[in-house]
């Protein structure tokens, strides 16, 4: 099945056009020779299964509207917008079609060129206005924890005006982890250090939405490093790294929140940035091309992303020194869930695994379809609620069909998506970060 060849438009109008500014490039374009192999790894072409909803499809729509054949309508957007940017087509791909390149051109066109609705301007506003700013998120959990635990949250589900209302708002609340008292706290120290002889010093990147919703992760990072012969040196000023807004188009946003964040390392000398989130790490990496049009970051940023590793790929690297003890007294059964821009992205798949088989009596499943995105990727799950609604729900049977007692998951939001989708279908299976395994094998904790 091929896309249909586009109609020529004689006049369309200057906001539904691509702009000047690094356009998707059209030597990418035609690397594609259309040969379809994308189409299974695609978890939008899945679930909506038509070709524009596909790399393919969208690589013909990219090539329209660069050669002013189709319009940057609202019609060729919600295309562009079903992308869940997982990026499995580029690993899939035979010919190495860059779609990763050209999906991230074309987005921030979409965002300068596209007049949207009024209903999902505002929705976004609200994202990007909160998302990547943990102070002023910190702000709402204290009415959002009150209504988790009291009656109200109940009878808003019960009633499902919200979802009729805006599905968008109803999958946002949906999502919503449960608040603890460390969602409110910031404990960890600007310096900890290292514990026995010092092998490296590293920077630590919190997160945003993860030292909020999941702080144990950045604990239990902090515990594992410190305890592998490193200082970990943790800058109180940083903030965002710009994932969530760069994969939404959010240009200037990105490059402001990725300015900010190199600062705040400048007067930090590390050997390398460690993250522990596979979708900020790959945004991490990629600075040097998102701050390429700036003459005052743009050698700054190549270099800050030079020392940037995920923190599973810098330990399988240095390798652990530090002795690791069995989680159960009988073999533990883990299943480790591949965050697709760990897996896809960053190119980092055997390493978390290496890691967790080190701990004894471990014993790793893989599930099908392994490689297929949960549904997640930043807020599609809030902006497009129904497909990860489907891609949830196939993930976790995948996931729980291995018969696994853990699993083992490396993003916030894969985890964020599964836990939820686990609660769905009524299951209670732990959803615990590799640093959490192995910081409780440092640490002789066994799992209840």
């Amino acid at each position: 099945m091929h896309a249909a060849e586009p109609e020529i438009i004689p006049d369309i109008p200057a906001n539904q056009k691509f702009d000047s500014q690094h356009p998707p490039d059209p030597t990418l374009i035609d690397a594609c020779v259309h040969c379809g192999f994308c189409l299974s790894t695609c978890p939008s072409y899945r679930v909506i299964g038509k070709e524009n909803d596909s790399p393919r499809g969208r690589i013909y729509l990219m090539d329209a509207i660069n050669e002013g054949q189709a319009p940057l309508s609202s019609a060729s957007v919600q295309h562009f917008d079903s992308c869940l940017g997982c990026l499995a087509c580029t690993t899939a791909c035979p010919s190495g079609v860059q779609y990763d390149k050209l999906i991230a051109a074309t987005r921030p066109q979409i965002e300068r060129n596209h007049p949207r609705p009024l209903a999902d301007r505002l929705l976004r506003q609200l994202i990007f206005s909160l998302f990547p700013y943990p102070q002023r998120l910190r702000l709402l959990l204290l009415p959002a924890g009150l209504y988790q635990n009291s009656p109200l949250q109940k009878w808003v589900r019960s009633l499902g005006w919200l979802k009729r209302l805006s599905p968008q708002l109803a999958a946002m609340e949906a999502m919503l982890p449960r608040i603890s008292i460390k969602s409110f706290q910031d404990n960890i120290p600007t310096l900890i250090p290292a514990q026995g002889e010092r092998r490296y010093r590293v920077g630590m990147i919190l997160g945003c939405v993860q030292r909020l919703f999941n702080p144990d992760v950045n604990d239990a990072t902090v515990r594992v490093l410190t305890a592998n012969g490193c200082d970990v040196v943790v800058p109180a000023t940083q903030g965002c790294c710009g994932a969530l807004s760069h994969h939404q188009g959010q240009e200037e946003q990105a490059r402001t929140l990725a300015r900010q964040l190199i600062d705040s390392f400048a007067d930090a000398p590390v050997d390398y940035i460690l993250i522990n989130a596979s979708g900020c790490g790959h945004t991490l990496k990629e600075y040097g091309t998102i701050l390429q049009d700036d003459p005052v970051y743009r050698d700054q940023a190549r270099a800050f992303a030079d020392k940037v590793r995920d923190v599973q790929e810098f330990l399988a690297e240095v390798q652990l020194t530090s002795p690791l003890s069995p989680l159960q007294n009988q073999p533990l059964t883990l299943v480790y869930q591949d965050a697709c821009h760990m897996l896809h992205g960053q190119k980092i798949s055997m390493q978390p695994r290496q890691l967790l088989r080190q701990i004894p009596g471990v014993q790793l499943r893989e599930p099908i379809d392994a490689a297929l995105c949960c549904g997640s990727a930043g807020v599609y799950n809030i902006l497009q609620p129904d497909v990860a609604a489907e891609l949830g729900q196939q993930k976790v049977t995948n996931l729980l069909n291995t018969k696994a007692d853990v699993i083992a998951s490396a993003n916030i939001g894969c985890f964020v998506q599964i836990t939820r989708h686990l609660e769905l279908q009524g299951k209670q299976v732990p959803v615990l970060h590799p640093m959490q395994l192995l910081d409780y094998s440092i640490q002789g904790i066994q799992l209840d």
